[in-house]
């Protein structure tokens, strides 16, 4: 049977004719798309990027009205919400989000976190962990656990926040050995105010175990140590903590020259402290320095030299202060007042500040009160730093 051509020839033409036809009728649905594509929509985003959040706010309300089913529009303003303070219609946002039926299970568990973190905003605590432990197991396992480990730490139950730690810590999410001691130096710090000395003790000592590089459970285990008349072993606890942590020693010196009296290792105490100056000076090593040499030497005036050596190498008006302090002046009558001037103009100076916000305070913190941020706080005063 023979080809016949002349029915390519009149196939070619409508071929193309049908190609034509169906590329018109996409083009008129993308538009008719565009069209339909809420306009406030594009406004909210605008208003957005413009950082009028009041007027995104309207314009996204808007654009779920028009089209309810949307799930990111929802997302957006439940955020915006919440940015803003409204935890209440964040809160009714996303609740009405996992009541949905037709919500992916993505979705669900990303509304469900949203959800926590409204509660976690407004205060609510109980709510948010009742919100956030259902994600265990999702893909938000990992953000779900860190938000409640920021809960128990703000709420003080050190035990739970433990385990969340333990879980975070196996699940490679980090090395939380340093917060866990810390945990168990806040549980020690109950007993012992409750009046249960040994569990305290105990818990410190577990603590160093957990975190043998950390200076606070030795140093609070001297502190402890010190306190039942025990001099040596808190001695002891000081010295490893300077061979652990030695740029933590500064928040050990007060109490260091107070236990080496106490233990009658005034000497060794001072080689010690001496080492550990020539290689970081620090101010509070400085003033446990001139306290033991005073007690070693028994000539006041000699130990006060220390403040002028310090001089030599470290601009300090606290060092300044301290020598003046102690001297005698052709117009000793002008002394207290020139005294009490340089007094009040290097309080400041002694202070402590959080690294992470800026924080003050005349006390050191392992938690700072201000960001709940751990060892923010450096173990120098202000004006070392």
């Amino acid at each position: 049977m023979e080809f016949d051509l002349s029915w390519l020839l009149l196939g070619l033409p409508l071929a193309f004719m049908l190609g034509w036809l169906a590329s018109r009728m996409d083009l008129r649905q993308l538009r008719t798309e565009n069209r339909s594509a809420p306009k406030a929509y594009f406004k909210g985003l605008n208003f957005l990027l413009n950082e009028q959040q009041d007027q995104a706010i309207d314009a996204f309300i808007e654009a779920v009205q028009s089209d309810p089913d949307t799930s990111e529009l929802h997302f957006a303003l439940g955020n915006l919400f919440r940015r803003r303070g409204e935890y209440d219609r964040a809160v009714r946002v996303h609740e009405h989000l996992i009541a949905r039926g037709d919500l992916s299970q993505g979705d669900r568990e990303r509304a469900q976190y949203a959800l926590a973190l409204d509660f976690l905003k407004a205060g609510l605590l109980d709510r948010a962990e009742a919100a956030l432990l259902p994600l265990e197991g999702t893909a938000f396992e990992a953000q779900a656990r860190l938000a409640l480990l920021a809960l128990y730490e703000r709420s003080r139950d050190w035990p739970q926040a433990a385990v969340i730690a333990h879980k975070l810590h196996a699940a490679g999410q980090g090395d939380f050995s340093t917060r866990l001691a810390h945990y168990l130096c806040e549980q020690a710090q109950t007993r012992h105010a409750a009046g249960d000395t040994p569990a305290a003790l105990a818990l410190l000592e577990q603590a160093a175990a957990t975190a043998p590089d950390a200076p606070r459970p030795r140093l609070e285990l001297a502190r402890m140590q010190h306190a039942q008349g025990h001099s040596a072993a808190a001695l002891a606890s000081l010295q490893t903590l300077a061979e652990r942590a030695p740029a933590a020693l500064p928040l050990a010196a007060p109490l260091l020259a107070e236990v080496a009296q106490a233990a009658g290792q005034v000497e060794p105490t001072l080689a010690l402290l001496r080492t550990h100056y020539a290689a970081a000076p620090a101010l509070d090593l400085l003033q446990a320095i001139v306290t033991l040499e005073a007690v070693q030497s028994d000539n006041p005036q000699k130990a006060r030299q220390w403040w002028v050596k310090h001089l030599d190498t470290e601009l300090s008006l606290v060092a300044a202060a301290q020598w003046l302090s102690t001297e005698k002046f052709a117009h000793e009558e002008f002394h207290p007042q020139v005294q009490r001037a340089l007094d009040h103009a290097t309080k400041p100076l002694l202070r402590y500040r959080c690294a992470a916000c800026g924080f003050e305070a005349r006390q050191h913190f392992w938690h700072c009160p201000g960001c709940q941020s751990w060892d923010s706080y450096p173990p120098r005063r202000v004006e070392e730093l």
